[in-house]
Formats: C-alpha cells, structure tokens, sequence
C-alpha cells in the first residue's frame, strides 16, 4: 500500500458513515514531497501508535482466523485505545476514499453551511445531481435528514449524512420559506466541483475564489485563477466549509500567493518536517480569506500559512482544529487502521489540533460582506 499521510478526521457518525467522514471530515492530507513508509517507524517513534497498530493487526488476524470480521475486531482496539481520531476502514472503504482523491464522491450532490441561530441551509447545488433534479435551491433550509433534525449539528456531519452507498437513498426534510416538504433522493456517483472562480463584475471588483476541498488539481486551478485576474483586482479565498484535502494541493494553492517559504511543519513518530511554497507567486495583489468552523486541515494550515506570513486578512470565526496526523497501516483481511503520529503546526509554531485558526476580524454574521469591506480597503476593489 503506498504511504500517505492522514490528517484531519472528525469522529465517526456510525459505522456506515465511514466513508463519508473520510472525505467531509477531512480528506487525506499527503506531504507535499508524496507517499512516505507507512510501516517502519522513525528514530523517535511514537510507542503509543506503534503497540496500538500491533494490537489491532493481531485482533484483525485472529478474527480472520476465526471466519470473523478482522475490520470489526481491529475498531474495537482502536476504539478502546484512546486516539479520537483513529478508524478502521474495510478494503471498499478505503478504496472508495481513495477514488475521493481524485475528486469523486457519492451523495446526493449539494453542500450545506450553517445559517443563523444554529440552523443549517443549502450552501450550494451540483449542477446534473440529484438534488437539482428535485428542484432544491440553495438557500433552503434542510431541517432533517432520514428524520432526524439537523438544526444546531456541525455541518460536516450533516454532510457526512448526505453521503452513503451509490444507489440508496435518503430523505430530506426542507423548507423555502413558509412551505415545508420532505424529499426523497436517490444518491448517486458525482465528480466534486471543489473549485468555484467568479469573475469581476464590474471594473475594479475583487475575483472570487471558493474552494470547497483540496482534491487533485485543485491546486494549480487556483493559481490560474491568480494568474487570470485583472491587473489590480484584490482576491477573496473563500475556505469556508472547506472539507481540507491533499497537503500538496493546498501548497500549490499558496504558491499562487507567495514567493516560496515556509507553509506548515510536522512530525511523523517524532521525526520533523517541512512544507514549502514554491517561488514565484502573485505576493502584491490585495488578499483576504474567508474562514468559518467548516474550515478543516489543509484548509486551515493554508489559512494558518496566510495569516502568519502576514500575506493575507482572515475573516470569519474560528476554524475546526484538527491538526494531527493519521497514517495509515494495512491489517489482515485487507482493512486499513489509521494511527495518530504528529501533529501540524502554522510557520510561526502555532498548533492548529483542537485550537483551530482564531481569524483577524471575527464575523459571525454577514462575514462575506465584511471581507468584502476589508478587501476594498486593501485596493482590492469591493
């Protein structure tokens, strides 16, 4: 199996939200420099991470042995080993997630944010997914999913219930004004749009970029959007909801800022290492990134990276926080166990795991219209 660094994972849901938690919670996290061993520890290896793996991989054998499930037998070791953010995936699931790195997902084709007073509306819609062909909006309101109520849950969960096996489905219950209704949606196999540019509307106006995951190529459409821009016009990078992503991608799209430097440090078993931009990046043009609790893992150590090396203005309230580090182990049977190992930090040594990023204007209402506000006074256009 090739080695990949894994970070950013919110609890599970249940068991058969696995997969939908690997790529709404927090996707992989790869070092910039590609796949690193993912069987022998370093120098300083962490003993915790290394006796928990050899616990599960004997649960998981003699399961195995036994005609049991090694999948379910290695979860409850590291369910019972103390690391929040460890998980056992099966052999599918961890195939499925991989397919997720390529920008491909299962669900039912919109996103969701958090609006006032706790409740939760539709951020965004696919255009050809099932939710479009039913006639959502963005800007309604989902009140529940499978009946359960929705209103005051983190958004990643929310989406992590949106998800599941293609060809099931799931009921939403909505609202659009005063009519209410429950829909029935039938999930299906989409590519992810992670990438959003909206042009200048007027001279002098800002470029939009939004950015909803950090999947392959990402990175490089955000430098062109840089690139393309009108001489002058300011960039908002909206990070909200930003599910995070491959490290690598989030580095190309900092490139598109920066002229080389520091972006994040880590350690693997005790072992340090670094991320950096690469040389030749747009380090003039006004910036300003919109943040929120939706914000997670490259997302935030993007933002993080921003915010340290003083290039960009953070809007919007506090990020996610998680900024450890989950490698992954093949156990027998086939199913993949995800160990912590290190943890993340920003260029000035700031830890991102359960801290999150605090953003240089705090909004909580209409944070859009205030960066909007900030970037003008930057020359960015407003």
């Amino acid at each position: 199996m090739p080695g990949r660094l894994f970070s950013v994972r919110p609890r599970r849901l249940r068991r058969g939200a696995a997969l939908t938690l690997v790529f709404t919670g927090v996707l992989a996290t790869a070092a910039a420099t590609g796949a690193l061993p993912h069987e022998e520890p370093g120098p300083a290896a962490a003993p915790a991470a290394a006796t928990v793996r050899e616990k599960a991989a004997r649960a998981a054998a003699e399961a195995v042995a036994d005609g049991k499930s090694g999948t379910e037998a290695a979860e409850e070791v590291v369910s019972r080993s103390g690391d929040r953010w460890g998980a056992v995936y099966d052999k599918a699931e961890y195939e499925e997630f991989e397919r997720a790195l390529d920008g491909e997902y299962t669900g039912v084709g919109l996103s969701a944010r958090r609006a006032g007073h706790g409740r939760v509306e539709v951020a965004r819609v696919r255009a050809g997914g099932p939710a479009e062909r039913a006639g959502i909006r963005a800007g309604d309101r989902l009140r529940a999913i499978d009946g359960a109520p929705v209103d005051g849950r983190p958004t990643t969960e929310v989406v992590a219930l949106l998800r599941g096996d293609d060809r099931t489905s799931v009921s939403l219950g909505l609202q659009r004004g005063s009519r209410s209704w429950t829909q029935r949606l039938t999930r299906a196999r989409l590519s992810t749009d992670a990438v959003t540019v909206t042009p200048p509307d007027r001279a002098g106006a800002p470029v939009t970029v939004t950015v909803t995951a950090f999947t392959k190529g990402v990175g490089e459409r955000v430098r062109d959007a840089v690139r393309d821009a009108p001489g002058g016009a300011g960039v908002l990078l909206d990070l909200r909801g930003n599910s995070g992503g491959l490290l690598s991608e989030a580095a190309v799209a900092a490139s598109a800022f920066l002229d080389g430097g520091l972006l994040a440090t880590y350690d693997v078993h005790g072992e340090q290492r670094s991320v950096y931009a690469d040389p030749g990046g747009d380090t003039g043009r006004p910036l300003v990134v919109l943040v929120d609790g939706g914000t997670m893992s490259a997302a935030e150590l993007l933002a993080g990276a921003l915010q340290d090396r003083g290039r960009a203005i953070t809007v919007g309230t506090r990020t996610f926080g998680k900024g450890s580090v989950q490698m992954p182990s093949e156990l027998p049977g086939g199913s993949v166990a995800e160990l912590t190992v290190g943890h993340y930090r920003t260029p000035a040594g700031r830890a991102v795991d359960d801290r999150g990023i605090t953003p240089d204007l705090v909004a909580r209402e209409g944070a859009e219209q205030r960066a909007r506000t900030v970037l003008s006074g930057l020359g960015g256009g407003a």
